[in-house]
């Protein structure tokens, strides 16, 4: 059952009948002698990297409604430390499950600040990964088309002098067509005279950009047009007609797992130039799924927004 909070049993009706088998006179007798094992001094003082949960489904209440991500949350630990206090991370988690946010960013943002505050490391990392629901309207039958997109978010924090600075990177996922050029231009020589674009073996493809975000942009429609602009993505919901359009256009500019990245990361110069600075960093990676290979093909880039800059557009015959 659901409650107006858009939750399903909150705890004032879906603990009925919870019987407690110790007092609360002996609860609190026994938190009165102050056990807090976490703090206690380790038998070998040596500090840990990185210590926290993962595989955490937390409910971010964003613009499109409440979205579950899988979180993983860790802080570093120092020597003379035992443990982290774990159920603090899962205490932050609850006091952020009735705000809203205006993105996932925003909220691995505030999740990794009251975290790192409440344990004793000075480094920690929020990763934030899940779907968001995106309608589109196909581009021959008008037909509107569900589909969804692939976010992570990463808020790597640090404690500055009472204070947790945090920088935030945004990944967005999209499925897209490619088709080979190799095979195509094969099939050119052997039959130059056929009007249409030759065939070729095609695959679905996963490409993903990964943006460090500076003042909150680029935001996550200005990074789905950024992969739109560069890829054939694709829709759950096509009539025959939008399926001629996409393979005709997929046959006419195909591409290997290398022209999607680079073609992305053409588009994210245009768009981003004015909106981040040189430093900010800018990773693609793209996975084609190869229909005639058993392999599949990786394809990676990391560079920054100075970088892109300077790179000049080949004219190509």
């Amino acid at each position: 059952m659901e409650n107006s909070s858009g939750l399903v049993f909150r705890n004032e009706d879906g603990r009925t009948g919870v019987e407690t088998f110790i007092s609360e006179q002996n609860h609190k007798k026994a938190l009165e002698h102050g056990l807090d094992i976490p703090e206690e001094k380790p038998s070998f003082p040596i500090p840990l990297t990185a210590v926290g949960i993962g595989e955490k489904t937390v409910w971010v209440y964003l613009p499109q409604g409440r979205i579950p991500f899988t979180a993983k949350i860790d802080v570093d630990l120092p020597a003379e430390v035992r443990g982290i206090h774990m159920s603090r991370m899962e205490e932050v988690v609850t006091e952020l499950i009735d705000l809203k946010f205006r993105s996932a960013c925003d909220y691995a943002h505030e999740l990794g600040r009251r975290m790192l505050l409440k344990q004793k490391g000075g480094r920690g990392t929020v990763t934030l990964a899940g779907k968001i629901p995106i309608t589109r309207d196909t581009s021959i039958s008008g037909k509107v088309s569900i589909d969804s997109v692939d976010i992570t978010v990463e808020a790597q924090c640090q404690k500055v002098n009472g204070q947790v600075d945090i920088t935030v990177f945004s990944g967005v996922s999209v499925c897209h067509i490619t088709a080979c050029p190799c095979t195509q231009a094969y099939n050119n020589v052997l039959y130059p005279e056929n009007i249409c674009p030759q065939p070729t073996h095609s695959q679905r493809s996963l490409t993903t950009l990964t943006v460090e975000i500076q003042n909150d942009r680029p935001g996550i429609d200005e990074m789905i047009h950024c992969l739109e602009s560069s890829l054939h993505v694709t829709q759950d919901l096509l009539k025959r007609p939008d399926e001629a359009e996409i393979v005709m256009k997929a046959h006419l500019h195909p591409q290997f797992a290398e022209d999607a990245v680079r073609e992305t990361a053409r588009a994210a110069r245009n768009l981003f130039s004015g909106v981040l600075p040189g430093d900010a960093v800018v990773a693609i990676e793209s996975i084609s799924l190869e229909s005639i290979h058993i392999h599949d093909v990786h394809c990676r880039l990391e560079t920054t927004m100075a970088e892109l800059k300077n790179i000049k557009d080949n004219v190509l015959p």
